[in-house]
């Protein structure tokens, strides 16, 4: 771990450069805004370590999968998340001498994200070979309110020389993805203009024919009042830019502001990508970067209101949560259903794809209590418009009847994951997108979701499963073969006890929703069934036939579910045995080694309790949190928030809150070594439910919201707020009492310590923590 990021509530703090580490704070300190974001980048040239990243929303390219040996049902492309044009770039010159904070001296160095106002700022003098020291502070953000633009207020001042400093202000379109597989080139330039202070470039990715115009405008002042100056405009292959010399006094501050648009043609017509990209730029230059700041503020505190958890007495903490939840904001706002939310988000180039199995089981919660509820509707409809791809994606692997499998990774429902142990095995995906229909109607009470949307695509998972399985004539049972659950460190095993447990219970929901949507509305229900050929009497036969003859495996000794089939055969060891220097597993051992150990990537059992947590009774979840827990290295980003949850629920505390710890400082201290390549945006969502669901007690059962709140014992207090049907309420947790707040006019039912109150509109509760069963309330 590294530690070398100071903690503090509401920003993101690195004093003094670290020069080896800059990748990493490059990731922390993304920023975005639904549409676009950048990493944290600086704006003048750097010849040192970093990966300049700057990405915009839904665009990709189709890169060809490379193999050592193709398999039949291999999909054809491994999708990039495309790094796109560098729209921060300043280049500054001082009589000759390059400002690069890799060869020159450099002090006072300050890099802050401020995730209350969400900007970044940088300050830091340096000290160049000629002896000359330059101050220079910069602050720029990707506006949320104008959701296509950045904005970079740069200033420069001589502290103790006079001299001409020349200013180069420009778009680069010559990025390259590091992640390339043929070291290709995704995108090529269809034109270029440059005009005084401005220039825009369109380019067009090869295969996909996505066009994206990039556009800057530059304003400059000096002395505090805007100055004309002579632009040199510069055209190069991919690149455009206005090249500025100043005459700069030293103490003098000289300022550029820089204006950036990044449109796309998902969002405009191909033929207008550039007029529309002037006026988009006209207008926030109009507005100018004070106004756009104001905005911006706003905005976020708009977000805070509904979304901030604060946590007192401990920064660590506080830090980690508020970081997950601005991140999680930044990447998804749910305007645009078709987009989702990657698991590196805005961040980094690594893993492709912008969807996985993540939204549905860790990310959907969290749009579901702090968002509105078109939110999570539109989380939703992405995969049903994806429908036909899923049937396509089984078709391909020999599945046939209206069969679906949802794809591990994806940008437009085609499965482009090239990994054969995951591509064709790691079928646990398609029950948690069932899982999600089912998640949301009971948190929404939505249920004509199901009649317009959520059958079809249930009937088409549960057709696939119904497919997947086999009948053993040895077992009397049906099996699932050669399957990858969750713990990707055991591949290709027989009945996967979360995988098979899945696909039941999905088997017995689709029934159960066939029968809830025939009562709401016959008439669509015998329209679906037309439109699909979907044999009623004879595929709920065959899905309940399955679903009560499925075969879980399970130790009698020990009675817990085993995790596959032959998991007994392993040698178990708990992973405090593994010698000191050897973790990560995944970097350390070879894959070998990893697949017959029985060490755990992340919670597979413990996944399936954990969603189905009222199917079981607290001893059998302690007995598996028992067994399974120690052997779990937690090289899985989705891993330690779901221990949390658990540990939570079972009353160990102190696991719990160092599972909390793990998955929320996962990328600020750098836990796995690995948040160079981007942040784990997706696992967020996790240090999210740790909070709400772990340490609050959130549930929603029977239409109702449910509280078993449990402070750790160093926080003094945790406050954080949840929507439910309507009404927006915060629980505040100290260790001696809890107070329910309804800031809605609509009176909201909980359940708190397992007694039922209403909370009125405009009120609050406050209830003593119970030593029983009674509980002492006060109403204001």
């Amino acid at each position: 771990m590294k530690h070398y990021l100071k903690h503090d509530p509401w920003l993101i703090v690195e004093e003094d450069f670290h020069r080896n580490y800059n990748e990493i704070t490059e990731s922390v300190m993304s920023l975005g805004n639904g549409r676009m974001g950048q990493r944290g980048n600086f704006e003048e040239n750097f010849s040192g370590k970093t990966l300049q990243g700057n990405y915009v929303a839904g665009v990709y390219y189709p890169d060809k999968t490379r193999v050592g040996w193709w398999k039949n049902g291999y999909p054809e492309y491994f999708a990039k998340v495309l790094n796109a044009a560098n729209w921060i770039g300043i280049n500054i010159t001082i009589e000759y001498e390059t400002l690069d904070l890799n060869t020159c001296e450099v002090r006072d160095f300050r890099r802050v994200l401020n995730m209350q106002e969400g900007y970044l700022e940088r300050s830091f003098v340096a000290l160049l070979k000629s002896g000359k020291e330059l101050r220079v502070t910069s602050k720029r953000f990707c506006s949320i309110v104008d959701d296509e633009a950045g904005v970079i207020r740069y200033s420069l001042t001589p502290l103790n020389f006079d001299a001409k400093i020349t200013v180069e202000p420009y778009i680069d379109g010559t990025i390259r993805n590091r992640d390339s597989n043929y070291d290709e080139t995704f995108w090529d330039e269809v034109r270029k203009e440059t005009g005084y202070g401005e220039a825009f470039i369109e380019l067009r990715t090869r295969k996909t024919g996505f066009h994206v115009c990039t556009g800057m405008n530059v304003e400059i002042e000096q002395d505090g009042a805007r100055i004309d100056f002579q632009s040199q405009p510069i055209r190069q292959e991919k690149y455009v830019a206005n090249r500025m010399t100043l005459e700069c006094r030293q103490g003098q501050e000289t300022v550029i502001y820089k204006y950036a648009v990044n449109l796309s043609s998902l969002n405009y017509e191909t033929d207008s990508v550039v007029s529309e990209a002037r006026k988009y730029l006209q207008r926030i230059t109009g507005k100018g970067f004070d106004r756009m700041l104001i905005e911006q503020q706003q905005a976020w505190a708009d977000k805070w209101k509904t979304n901030d958890i604060t946590i007192e007495g401990d920064i660590a903490a506080q830090q980690g949560i508020r970081f997950s939840i601005f991140q999680l904001n930044q990447t998804y706002t749910g305007e645009d259903e078709r987009l989702n939310i990657g698991p590196k988000g805005f961040t980094g180039e690594k893993y492709g794809g912008s969807t996985y199995w993540d939204t549905e089981a860790y990310c959907l919660p969290f749009y579901l209590a702090t968002a509105d509820q078109k939110v999570s509707r539109n989380l939703l409809l992405y995969r049903y418009k994806h429908l036909e791809k899923a049937i396509e994606n089984a078709q391909k692997l020999g599945f046939k009847a209206g069969a679906a499998l949802y794809p591990m990774v994806t940008m437009n429902g085609e499965e482009c994951h090239n990994e054969w142990e995951i591509t064709f095995e790691e079928i646990h995906r398609n029950g948690a997108i069932a899982y999600a229909i089912y998640d949301y109607v009971r948190y929404t009470g939505d249920e004509n979701y199901l009649t317009e949307y959520g059958l079809e695509v249930l009937i088409a998972i549960s057709r696939f499963w119904s497919q997947r399985v086999n009948w053993s004539e040895a077992k009397q049972q049906y099996v699932m073969l050669g399957v990858t659950g969750p713990n990707e460190y055991e591949n290709n095993v027989n009945n996967n006890w979360y995988t098979s447990y899945l696909a039941a219970w999905t088997l017995r929901y689709t029934v159960e929703v066939v029968g809830r949507v025939k009562q709401l509305n016959l008439e669509k229900f015998n329209e679906l069934c037309d439109r699909i050929h979907f044999r009623e009497e004879k595929e709920i036969a065959t899905a309940r036939h399955i679903a009560e003859h499925i075969h879980l495996p399970y130790d009698e000794n020990r009675q817990v579910f085993l995790q596959q089939e032959s998991f007994l055969d392993k040698e178990l060891m708990p992973v405090s045995d593994i010698p000191k220097g050897q973790r990560p597993l995944n970097q350390n051992w070879s894959w070998d080694r990893i697949l017959r150990s029985c060490f755990i990537k992340q919670a597979d059992v413990l996944q399936g309790i954990y969603f189905f947590e009222d199917d079981f009774d607290l001893e059998t979840l302690r007995r598996n949190f028992d067994f399974y827990e120690p052997m779990t290295v937690h090289e899985s980003s989705l891993s330690p928030c779901v221990h949390s949850v658990l540990a939570s629920k079972l009353g160990m505390k102190e696991k719990a809150y160092e599972m909390y710890l793990r998955t929320a400082r996962l990328d600020l201290d750098d836990y796995n070594n690995d948040t160079e390549d981007g942040c784990h945006i997706t696992s967020m969502a996790g240090t999210w439910l740790a909070v709400v669901r772990g340490f609050g007690g959130f549930r929603v059962r029977n239409n109702q919201v449910v509280l078993d709140p449990n402070c750790p014992a160093n926080w003094q207090s945790l406050a954080f707020k949840v929507r439910f049907r309507g009404a927006l309420v915060e629980i505040k947790v100290t260790q001696t009492d809890v107070s329910v707040q309804n800031f809605s006019d609509k009176s909201a039912e909980i359940v708190l310590f397992s007694k039922p109150l209403i909370v009125e509109g405009k009120s609050q509760i406050s209830v003593k923590r119970p030593a029983n069963a009674e509980v002492a309330v006060n109403e204001k």
